[in-house]
């Protein structure tokens, strides 16, 4: 038959046996067992018997039910001669034949530790009971308090550095604690924490002190804790560092803020000094409250800092980006006889993903105009795109026609690129005073858009660059007449949106041109990124815009 004793932190030890099969434990008369303890919960735990098993389960307790020192996390197997400690009381199974625990009238001296929330604690209405003292005493004591946080709080309201703002917060902690040693302890990224500041008023520093245990229940479960007496502890049984220090009550409590934890502050007396109590471990949870929020606050603002210097590097190395491409680009388009022409590139993002290029070869008796668009955006789009150039500049000067160009260079794009990196191209070689244009067009159309209105799509002749290996290009051609012009152009312009989703398309571009024939090819241009703008009314273009336009004589 199984029993329990209870060792409850107020009044006498007791003993009851456990018959019913689920008992809920807690400090008001509803419970099956009531245990005298104000830090209990209403309904704290329950116990469950199933033959000869039992099981503990926490009813989300303030301040939590262990077994043997763990925490009761889920439902817990006991067996006999295990013990529950229940806020600062205690209760041991037993069972018929295991001999009756000493009784005891002070169970928190058995352990010397006492874990309270911490959000609790800095509530004014569940802080340490002042009522036992004298009512000037308390008055003095609760104003003493208030003072001290009040001078925290003003202090916050300065620019500080954090070793600044660490500093200020042991001064504190000395000044009304009076420890031998005092420690905080943050917590990096990844979850593992440091010794942020250490301070002792004589002999070593006290980073020995960083217990795993401790930091566990005080910073990662938002306990603050009572040591009243390390050596008596097991949880310090093996640090030595801490004994050896003479070091005998500690207190410590949770650096919180609304985002969760961010670390803790212990506190050490030695065994000359007085022992904490708990008005020791309240004042010290609302001191670590409020210092808590100037350590979020000032790490908020270191992060904005490095931000802000990552924004300026960034935009620093995409303004550098920028002019290397830029670079690339025509600085001045070459005199054709017989022809006007006109180019321009407005990028979306700094740096484009789009490239054009016009350039005389074979001592002036050709002339290549290369337009080209590759997939994405920013940066890496603009990687791709020098490495396009770079490709396409030996075949150009070498006088290879657009087919062969676009055959050497989409395979050795393919094979140098990544294979989601492609692009789109159209390569127009013309001779002047001619009348024929021989083109290939790589998933790049364009259109020729005749003197009288009457338009032309040139279709593609093969996939985008670099998309597939082993690809051979076909070359076509088209006939252009006096006042014809030739439209290359990049999706940016074609697939610009409006507030509806609608975009603006081929046939409007087309229309554009062909009502303004009469225009120069400037002012051609301007007319058409006018109608761009008018279109999209204010919303954003998403891609990089490139036109290039050559006109007939």
């Amino acid at each position: 038959m199984y029993r329990l004793r209870v060792f409850p932190s107020q009044g006498e030890d007791f003993e009851i046996p456990l018959v019913d099969e689920s008992i809920s434990i807690g400090r008001v008369s509803e419970s099956d067992l009531v245990v005298k303890d104000r830090f209990l919960s209403r309904q704290h735990a329950r116990l469950y018997r199933q033959g000869d098993h039992v099981w503990i389960e926490d009813l989300g307790s303030s301040n939590g039910t262990w077994v043997n020192d763990r925490r009761v996390e889920q439902r817990t197997e006991i067996h006999p001669g295990d013990e529950l400690r229940l806020s600062t009381s205690y209760i041991t199974l037993l069972a018929d034949g295991l001999e009756t625990p000493t009784p005891r009238q002070d169970p928190i001296n058995r352990h010397n530790t006492d874990y309270r929330r911490a959000e609790d604690l800095i509530d004014s209405d569940s802080a340490t009971d002042l009522g036992g003292l004298h009512p000037r005493e308390a008055f003095r004591r609760q104003a003493d308090r208030l003072q001290l946080l009040n001078s925290i709080h003003r202090a916050l309201s300065e620019t500080v550095q954090l070793d600044e703002l660490l500093e200020m917060i042991l001064d504190r902690c000395f000044e009304a604690l009076l420890p031998d040693h005092a420690a905080i302890f943050l917590k990096r990224d990844n979850g593992e924490y440091y010794l942020a500041a250490e301070r002792s008023s004589g002999g070593p520093g006290i980073d020995h002190l960083y217990s795993k245990t401790l930091l566990h229940e005080v910073a990662d479960n938002k306990m603050a804790a009572l040591v009243r007496d390390a050596k008596t502890d097991h949880r310090f049984n093996e640090a030595d560092s801490v004994l050896g220090l003479g070091i005998q009550s500690l207190v410590a409590a949770p650096l919180l803020n609304p985002e969760g934890s961010l670390g803790m502050i212990a506190l050490a007396s030695s065994l000359e000094k007085s022992l904490f109590v708990e008005e020791d471990r309240d004042l010290l949870a609302s001191l670590a409250s409020i210092a808590a929020l100037g350590i979020h606050n000032i790490k908020l603002a270191q992060r904005a800092t490095e931000e802000a210097a990552q924004r300026r590097l960034f935009e620093a190395e995409l303004n550098l980006a920028r002019r290397i491409q830029v670079a690339v680009l025509p600085t001045e388009l070459p005199r054709i006889a017989g022809y006007n022409l006109a180019g321009s590139t407005i990028p979306s993002r700094g740096v484009s993903g789009d490239y054009y290029q016009a350039v005389e070869r074979l001592g002036g008796k050709e002339t290549v105009l290369m337009v080209a668009d590759v997939c994405g955006k920013g940066i890496c789009a603009s990687l791709t795109t020098l490495s396009l150039e770079a490709l396409a500049a030996g075949p150009i000067e070498v006088g290879r026609p657009p087919a062969e160009l676009c055959t050497r260079v989409n395979r050795r794009l393919h094979t140098r690129t990544l294979s989601n990196r492609f692009a789109t191209a159209f390569v127009v070689v013309l001779e002047p005073h001619g009348r024929i244009l021989r083109y290939a067009s790589a998933g790049h159309p364009g259109l020729l858009v005749g003197a009288k209105g009457n338009i032309i799509t040139l279709d593609s002749t093969g996939p985008p660059l670099g998309a597939f290996d082993d690809i051979e290009y076909r070359e076509s051609s088209v006939l252009i007449d006096a006042g014809d012009t030739l439209v290359l152009y990049t999706d940016g312009i074609i697939e610009a949106a409006n507030p509806d989703g609608e975009e603006f398309g081929t046939a409007r571009l087309a229309d554009v041109v062909a009502s303004n024939l009469d225009d120069e090819l400037g002012a051609l241009s301007r007319s058409i990124e006018t109608a761009l703008e008018e279109f999209v009314e204010g919303v954003p273009f998403t891609d990089d815009r490139t036109l290039v336009l050559l006109r007939k004589l």
